[in-house]
């Protein structure tokens, strides 16, 4: 009984975390005047609010952008934050431990606090409506340096040990022994880089104004608060979606290792 009483509340947390998802996707698939109903039924499915979304915004070139800038910042925060957190987990040198203070103490900072100076770089730099601007402050992360600490905290070190004794350089073990054994650590770090990228919206409306250049969360931000949208709650409905699934997609197929990720480098001290 116990068990069965588990499994109920399990299904139905379940349900009530997916279902405003699903509302969203079933409303824009509905007519309009029948967005308002709770249910999750289509007795009039229509693409209507999915061709005006495609009709009056560029969405292919923005869900490009977004890609772009997404797979960019994920590969960097992934590759330099797995060198610096190697450096501080397995090489001993003077201010190692005040370094990653140093690295704690700046996850603390809210990123309002740095948005205008960091706008003022872009600006000197002449970045602005650039590829750059979106890429470059976002390539280095606290957060993932500090996952991949915690992690390579765990490897043996008479592994690496014995993996410089056979003549390899640093550079060799991270990537050809350290990294294979870190699979579940960079796909979360990959995973959650990807998500905080695809969805940041206040960082490109300051710095693109191209709408060429636009983000995908960029794009549909101005269509639902320019007036594109014309008060149409299934165009809105439609953009949020598109908006959504690439990461839900990506979170599906690499949930496994997020999982196993958090619980195995994420609690260490």
């Amino acid at each position: 009984m116990s068990k069965a009483f588990t499994y109920f509340m399990l299904v139905l947390g379940a349900v009530v975390f997916a279902y405003p998802f699903l509302w969203m996707i079933a409303g824009s698939l509905k007519p309009e005047l029948e967005i308002g109903s709770l249910g999750l039924f289509l007795p009039n499915m229509t693409t209507q609010s999915y061709e005006a979304v495609l009709t009056k915004i560029p969405i292919g070139k923005a869900f490009v952008n977004s890609l772009i800038v997404s797979l960019a910042t994920t590969t960097s925060v992934v590759l330099f934050g797995s060198i610096v957190g190697y450096a501080l987990a397995k090489l001993k040198f003077v201010g190692n431990k005040a370094l990653y203070m140093l690295i704690l103490f700046t996850m603390m900072i809210p990123f309002q606090i740095v948005l205008i100076p960091q706008y003022i770089l872009m600006v000197k730099l002449g970045w602005t409506d650039t590829y750059l601007a979106l890429i470059a402050p976002t390539m280095m992360s606290a957060f993932s340096i500090t996952l991949f600490r915690q992690f390579f905290m765990g490897i043996p070190s008479a592994l690496i040990d014995a993996a410089r004794i056979d003549g390899c350089s640093e550079k060799r073990i991270l990537f050809s022994i350290v990294w294979p054994l870190s699979r579940p650590v960079i796909v979360t770090v990959a995973i959650l880089t990807f998500m905080s990228s695809w969805n940041e919206v206040l960082w490109p409306l300051m710095v693109v104004r191209e709408r060429s250049l636009m983000t995908m969360p960029q794009i549909v931000t101005l269509f639902t608060i320019g007036g594109e949208a014309e008060s149409q709650l299934g165009s809105l409905l439609a953009a949020a979606t598109l908006l959504s699934l690439p990461v839900i997609i990506a979170y599906s197929f690499f949930q496994k290792y997020f999982i196993e990720s958090m619980a195995s480098s994420g609690l260490k001290g």
